[in-house]
């Protein structure tokens, strides 16, 4: 069939169908045309029979602990716009209906279901103050150009572009703080008389204004992450500020240099902490079970120190957020590395990777490398990752993919990648796994110690 073809429905059909491959249908954000693309998946695997080249992983849930943050800035969201800030009475999000639907797409997907089935709790009144509070904050104390650029796009979308040439706003935006009581009255007076203009009328207006109300708590949240003062951030975001709101998930340190072949035989270290947390989440039925997996542990360190791979960061988040983000899970990791059981040397050539995120990964992917309406499930941003590790079409047999949403997981198959493992966290316990090749429930450990990272047993002990 020649490519760039225009093709009648019944011919288009009949394309689809001739080769009985899956496909994957993705809905678009209500102002994208059309409402649905649609992508062939390639045929399913569950090991690497040709050898392993690449892995590319997902970064929140996958690699660190950051969705309780995003929960929790979406919380904030949807408690402002509905003038619910302060009420004790309101619940909050449901986990059960409402993460599966706000977890893993871009964040303008997610704010557009809130958006969506919050409408009746919509107050125009509170979304016109606390946007008018966000683009203040933004403009005034926000760190990324790319958001304060947004923001003024919006303004001038929802008709209030002289706003931002206000000077009570621009009083606003070199304010120490703005919940003081004289710096709400001015927001509530900017509100009042700029509010009738604010066109809040569609969905897409009020998505737009939501989105910007979002970003500004999370931007605020990471800001105080940032300077150093993560714990009073946990107290405000859990009420506990010993919690760590950016951590690495459970043994991602170990495969992280695993992969790269820095642990060699000594990643055998690893297997009691393995062992226990795999049994714990149900991998394996007894120990004995884990116990015959220890031997393979010594033999696939050799095999990567011989055969070290690309490894590439895939995240919906923008730079600014997976900067912030990975630099404090490099930093934990660090910390973890310091007290592994293995080699001097090995230690200090695995310290000094760790040293930065940039210092270890061949590719780190970010939606400020596309565009808002083309993140996962979209396949682009792997599509990308894929091309910068320098791994052709021929070789995507030879990749795996990690991630912990239905929507990571479709964007992984539809880049091409026919082995796509599924790590679930507890908020994404729920969603539809269907289009990954493996469930790894017990996570990272048990990619590890029971999959052997997908590989034949013959190529590792062969080694």
């Amino acid at each position: 069939m020649k490519t760039n073809r225009i093709v009648p429905k019944d011919a288009a059909v009949s394309i689809l169908t001739e080769s009985g491959q899956e496909y994957a249908v993705v809905e678009n954000p209500s102002y994208v045309y059309p409402k649905y693309d649609v992508y062939p998946l390639p045929a399913r695997t569950d090991t690497l029979v040709r050898g392993i080249a690449g892995a590319v992983m997902d970064m929140d849930g996958t690699t660190t602990t950051t969705e309780p943050l995003c929960l929790h800035s979406l919380e904030t969201m949807v408690r402002r716009i509905s003038g619910r800030e302060q009420d004790p009475e309101w619940k909050g999000l449901n986990p059960e209906k409402d993460y599966p639907n706000i977890i893993g797409n871009s964040t303008t997907k997610h704010v557009e279901y809130l958006v969506r089935t919050y409408q009746n709790d919509i107050s125009l009144d509170a979304m016109r103050y606390f946007f008018i509070h966000a683009v203040a904050w933004t403009l005034g104390k926000g760190a990324d150009e790319g958001r304060k650029n947004e923001v003024r796009n919006n303004c001038a979308a929802l008709g209030v572009r002289d706003l931002l040439e206000d000077n009570r706003f621009l009083a606003l935006t070199s304010a120490p703080s703005l919940d003081t009581p004289e710096e709400r009255e001015a927001i509530y007076r900017l509100q009042q008389d700029y509010g009738q203009r604010m066109t809040l009328n569609t969905l897409t207006d009020r998505v737009r204004a939501a989105v910007d109300i979002y970003y500004q708590r999370y931007h605020f949240i990471l800001g105080r992450i940032r300077e150093g003062s993560g714990a009073l951030a946990a107290k405000e975001v859990f009420g506990d500020s010993n919690r760590h709101l950016i951590q690495p998930m459970p043994g991602i340190g170990v495969f992280l240099a695993l992969m790269k072949g820095l642990l060699g035989e000594d990643v055998e270290f690893c297997f009691e902490e393995f062992a226990q947390y795999t049994l714990r989440h149900g991998a394996f039925a007894s120990r004995k079970e884990a116990e015959s997996c220890r031997p393979f542990l010594r033999s696939l360190g050799k095999f990567f120190a011989q055969n070290p791979i690309s490894v590439a960061v895939v995240t919906s988040s923008i730079h600014y957020e997976a900067d912030i983000v990975l630099g404090e899970v490099f930093r934990v990791l660090c910390q973890q590395a310091e007290s592994w059981d293995i080699a001097i040397a090995r230690r200090r050539t695995i310290l000094d990777r760790f040293r930065h995120y940039s210092n270890y990964y061949d590719g780190f992917v970010t939606a400020s490398d596309s565009s808002e309406i083309r993140l996962k499930p979209h396949r682009d941003l792997y599509c990308i990752a894929l091309h910068r590790m320098g791994i052709l079409p021929e070789d995507f047999g030879k990749v795996v993919g990690f991630e912990d949403s239905e929507s990571g997981v479709i964007a992984i198959r539809a880049a091409g990648i026919p082995l796509c493992c599924a790590v679930p966290f507890p908020e994404t316990h729920g969603h539809d796994f269907s289009a990954a090749t493996y469930v790894a429930r017990a996570g990272i450990p048990e990619v590890v110690l029971k999959k052997r990272v997908f590989l034949p047993d013959s190529w590792i002990l062969s080694t």
